[in-house]
């Protein structure tokens, strides 16, 4: 019997027939030999379903995605119980998809890797339900995988990267700081301390009804701010960034959001507009909150490259900075970041804009890893749970506060 979180809900079970219907739907042949290992990923933490298969020396031998974007764009968010029911209304298709495309055989994966934390309560177990009679069915070697992990890793499917690096990892659900010393060997050196840099971006498009405008109707909020910000002048409104005196590596973008909202009101009684309308300066405010956030991203992640410097946790020269999740497909966040890495000898590393936000492939890449290194590889389901909210690593983000580092200013001209 499955042992869930009391914030799981209700959990979806698929029915063992339609679990052997749809492997019987398979028609290559089994019992081919491989010669690599080869796993498949399962992805639902949040509210996209992905599946992709890949073998250990990184060949993405298939792949699907089914995004609820639109759908959610719809309702301004993500609703939990919504996004539940479309990835049970797609995780087949999904994973069948990913298999047919791979042309390998259910019975020729070394083993099934899904997200089961952290996550909303509700999406995770759709994909931990589905994954587990998967395995039960096959008889094949579970791995649960922690979702920012997957992130933190994915670079070294694209690249040739060694341990130990420095992890920035930016979406609409995480923001952190951590320095990867192994595949789960990870040291926290900071992370937000309220929302998520997406979340804010989120909301603000969110208040600014960037939807309404003609040319962001279709884009996330991230991509609304993004787009209209290049037609912005980001020295129109002045914000500080948060946690300015704070010599730490944590993150805060609660207040930079709700600053930005008394912009908005302002500029509204000014223009004589109701909530709801567009501003003419909406550029303006995209371009200064776009900058404000950089700013302050780059300010911690600093901190971070210098702490781990006078610890002797990363070379001096040549330590590499990994910048992953959606937030790090952002042009302007890379580029601040470039001339970070540029200004610290560090190398900025980034994983395709695709691979950056949600997918299967991070998920099976992790557990190719996990695989390797013979690490959480589960033979025995009995038990297995999914956690909406689970840490990373060791904490050390006190110590970092207590080393104090000053870090040098920086001009962020882009």
């Amino acid at each position: 019997m499955l042992i869930l979180n009391k914030t799981a809900g209700v959990f979806f079970k698929p029915s063992k027939r339609k679990v052997y219907e749809f492997l019987r739907s398979f028609n290559f042949h089994p019992g081919t030999l491989f010669l690599h290992k080869i796993v498949l990923g399962i992805e639902t933490s949040c509210d996209d379903t992905a599946a992709a298969v890949v073998d250990e020396t990184g060949n993405v031998l298939g792949e699907a995605i089914h995004s609820q974007t639109e759908v959610h764009l719809k309702t301004g968010g993500i609703v939990p119980a919504v996004a539940q029911q479309l990835h049970r209304d797609n995780i087949q298709r999904i994973v069948q998809e990913a298999l047919s495309a791979s042309r390998i055989s259910p019975s020729d994966l070394s083993a099934i890797a899904t997200t089961i934390k952290p996550g909303l309560a509700l999406s995770l177990g759709v994909g931990l339900s589905f994954s587990l009679q998967l395995v039960g069915q096959l008889k094949k070697p579970f791995i649960p995988i922690h979702h920012m992990e997957a992130h933190a890793l994915t670079i070294r499917l694209t690249n040739k990267v060694e341990f130990p690096f420095l992890v920035l990892l930016i979406s609409g659900g995480h923001c952190l700081l951590a320095l990867v010393q192994g595949v789960s060997d990870f040291l926290l050196l900071g992370k937000s301390l309220d929302i998520a840099p997406g979340d804010m971006l989120d909301k603000v498009a969110r208040r600014l009804s960037l939807i309404k405008h003609p040319e962001c109707s279709t884009m996330s909020g991230g991509k609304a701010i993004e787009h209209l910000a290049k037609q912005g002048n980001r020295f129109h409104f002045d914000i500080k960034p948060p946690l300015h005196r704070a010599k730490n590596c944590d993150f805060s973008f609660t207040g930079l959001q709700q600053l930005t909202n008394k912009r908005i009101m302002k500029k509204e009684k000014e223009e004589g507009i109701e909530e709801g309308q567009i501003l003419s300066s909406a550029a303006d405010i995209a371009a200064t909150v776009q900058h404000t956030m950089a700013c302050h991203i780059v300010k911690r992640t600093h901190r971070a490259i210098l702490f781990c410097k006078q610890r002797d946790l990363l070379p001096q020269n040549n330590a590499v900075l990994v910048a992953s999740g959606g937030v790090a497909s952002n042009f302007y966040v890379r580029r601040a970041l470039e001339i970070l890495t540029n200004a610290t000898q560090c190398t900025l590393l980034c994983p395709p804009p695709r691979l950056c936000t949600d997918n299967g492939i991070m998920i099976a890449w992790n557990g190719i890893e996990r695989l390797r290194a013979g690490l959480g590889i589960l033979h025995d389901i009995e038990g297995i749970r999914y956690e909406p909210k689970c840490p990373l690593g060791v904490d050390i983000s006190k110590e970092v506060g207590e080393a104090a580092i000053k870090v040098p200013q920086l001009k962020i001209e882009i």
